[in-house]
């Protein structure tokens, strides 16, 4: 008989983990490090375990009690299917277990496990849809191949425009500028960077974007624009799936929205739960 059960979100830098009994009552929560599974498998299971032990631990609960337990984990790259594949060998000796993408999770807990969309635009982007019966995934693969309108997208294409503007190929604004001046006015030092440069770097320069933005700077108003038309190709992929409620989640979402169409932005509503819900909520639905 399930006596307790597990939610994990892995889907951004941290790990985060809640404990709860049959009547959902919470009886312990911690964070861990990141959990990515795509690029790092072996150190993002690490992790999973590492908040399941403190849950346990937190709870005052033998592990002997995993036998009771149940589990789903949402980690960022298990939509790949190689990464999935391995992860059929993966286990907590006697604790049942579902790995999904983070995606799935935040879908579920946005919707409190009805129906509807959502798409997540933070350092990276990804949509996905519950239709009530399976998931839909759309995008998610990484920022050199996918991501539409994400942080790190954003950022790239920031950097190369500021570039431009340093050379003189293209005029320059105050947002160019002020992204020169973080590399020192120095090509070189921009390319070094880039050479180390990770998502979440590209990304931090998204948010300079969009206030520059918002100061109506040309150059930066062009960027976000282009990002507002990625991400409404994603959301009416997304509306093609469903024609329930869809929203969206992540640290660009929120700057992104006012530059959507008005008929994009009727189409959004608020989540009603986060992805650390959503994973408890489908632990329900896979063992009722």
């Amino acid at each position: 008989m399930i006596q307790y059960r597990i939610g994990i979100d892995g889907g951004g830098t941290h790990c985060r983990g809640r404990l709860v009994n049959q009547q959902d009552q919470c009886l312990a929560e911690f964070t861990g490090g990141p959990a990515n599974i795509y690029s790092q498998f072996e150190s993002g299971l690490k992790e999973v375990e590492k908040v399941v032990t403190e849950l346990f631990k937190r709870a005052h609960l033998s592990t002997t009690e995993y036998a009771n337990s149940v589990m789903v984990a949402g980690l960022a790259g298990a939509n790949v299917p190689s990464i999935k594949q391995r992860l059929t060998q993966w286990n907590i000796l006697g604790l049942k277990h579902a790995i999904v993408s983070d995606v799935e999770t935040a879908c579920f807990g946005a919707h409190l496990g009805h129906p509807g969309g959502v798409f997540i635009c933070g350092t990276g982007s990804q949509a996905a849809v519950w239709d009530g019966t399976r998931f839909y995934l759309l995008g998610g693969w990484g920022a050199q191949l996918s991501d539409l309108a994400s942080g790190a997208v954003l950022g790239q294409k920031a950097l190369r425009m500021a570039l431009l503007a340093h050379e003189g190929i293209i005029t320059s604004s105050p947002c160019m500028q002020y992204i020169m001046e973080d590399f020192k006015n120095d090509a070189e030092i921009m390319l070094l960077w880039t050479q180390h440069a990770e998502p979440k770097d590209w990304a931090k320069y998204a948010k300079a974007v969009y206030e520059f933005a918002q100061c109506s700077d040309h150059h930066a108003t062009t960027l976000v624009k282009q990002s507002a038309v990625d991400a409404e190709m994603m959301i009416t992929a997304v509306m093609r799936y469903t024609q329930d409620n869809i929203t969206l989640l992540g640290g660009i979402a929120k700057p992104l929205i006012p530059w959507l169409s008005d008929e994009i932005r009727y189409r959004i509503s608020q989540a009603k739960g986060d992805a650390l819900d959503g994973a408890l909520l489908l632990s329900k639905h896979y063992w009722a």
